[in-house]
């Protein structure tokens, strides 16, 4: 799997996914709805969305040769 989830992506998506599981734990949003953001968690922290190559995307700074 190569990286596809560039620095700007992965914080914003670290951010939405805690922010989604808190509010799911806090009781602010339904418990279901908070798992959700298991999904951009795991995806910021690997780096890689496996939805990103499907879509023709990569937000990763191109490598210089």
């Amino acid at each position: 799997m190569k990286a596809n989830v560039g620095g700007t992506d992965k914080v914003l998506r670290i951010v939405a996914g805690v922010v989604l599981l808190g509010l799911g734990f806090a009781g602010v949003v339904p418990m279901m709805v908070g798992l959700i953001g298991i999904i951009p968690l795991a995806t910021g922290l690997m780096g890689w969305c496996p939805f990103y190559p499907l879509l023709g995307l990569n937000t990763c700074p191109m490598e210089k040769k």
